[in-house]
């Protein structure tokens, strides 16, 4: 895809293309930082768009109300987090289904972010909170955007827990095969609660480089963007199954699905036709899912 439309555009090679797009996808990759966790034990977060919109919205009017900086970002963490918590205890205690649970913390949350602002944005953010998204860091003679450098600084970190550590193991177990792991012992339950902790917060850092980035906390932010989110994990190699996926993977996916919305971009491609050909591409991806798993 690289390779045709470096053919086909004069734009797509430049260095501010590539960190644009970069820039771009870092904050879907974050979260998909955590569906992954959550995918692999063979669940779903449908929450995380809402999610996203809410902790920025959280920081938001934390900030505009007086609130320093860093505080504030932790207000805005700590939403994530707290609705990944109330996600899993919905799933690992309650029993209910991840995508009953999810699907009405989707609605829930992007409730909140219309009942506590009218449905009016919230602007005149501080600068040192949109220096976040907007900062661009020297590397070398590149200019690199820090959503990008936390991005990779996540990846690596989570790259490590699930494939270091005891709970990443676990987590893999859990998605296997839930009753096996539980016979051997792992508490599931836990597990889950975890999972679902971790793409909450996760989710809630991505939602605040969004947010600083635009320099606006609207209610109506990241709306559909738990589907993007989705899609990286799926594209990149995750089965919905359980028991398999990679950070790498996820990575490669959510650059992908970027890679393929800016190129439609450059090449002219009508902007309400361009949902149509990434939803055609997240079915082909899970297609091609389903053709592996037969074999």
């Amino acid at each position: 895809m690289g390779l045709f439309l470096s053919l086909r555009t004069d734009t797509f090679l430049t260095s501010r293309n590539l960190f644009n797009v970069l820039r771009a996808f870092s904050w879907i990759a974050i979260s998909a930082f955590g569906e992954i966790l959550v995918i692999i034990t063979a669940g779903i977060d449908l929450s995380v768009g809402s999610t996203m919109a809410l902790a920025g919205l959280a920081s938001a009017l934390a900030l505009t109300s007086g609130v320093p900086v860093v505080p504030g970002i932790i207000i805005g963490l700590l939403t994530g987090l707290l609705i990944g918590l109330i996600n899993g205890l919905l799933i690992s205690k309650s029993r209910l289904p991840p995508f009953i649970a999810t699907l009405g913390m989707m609605s829930i949350a992007r409730g909140i972010c219309y009942g506590l602002t009218n449905g009016q944005p919230v602007r005149n953010l501080p600068q040192g909170f949109s220096f976040l998204g907007q900062y661009d860091l020297p590397v070398g003679s590149w200019q690199v955007p820090l959503p990008v450098i936390v991005m990779v600084v996540i990846a690596v970190v989570m790259s490590f827990f699930l494939s270091r550590t005891v709970w990443g193991y676990r987590i893999y177990a859990l998605g296997g095969n839930e009753q096996a792991a539980a016979l051997s012992g792992i508490n599931t339950g836990r597990v889950k609660l975890l999972v679902y902790t971790l793409c909450g917060f996760l989710t809630a850092i991505g939602g605040l480089l969004m947010t600083a980035r635009l320099g606006v906390a609207a209610p109506t932010a990241a709306l559909g963007y738990e589907l993007d989110v989705i899609a990286a994990v799926v594209i990149g190699g995750t089965s919905l199954s359980g028991g398999e996926g990679t950070i790498l993977g996820v990575l490669i996916g959510a650059a992908i699905m970027q890679v393929l919305r800016n190129g439609l971009v450059l090449l002219g491609f009508p902007a309400y036709w361009q949902p149509a050909a990434i939803g055609l591409v997240i079915i082909v991806a899970i297609m091609l899912d389903q053709l592996r798993k037969r074999r």
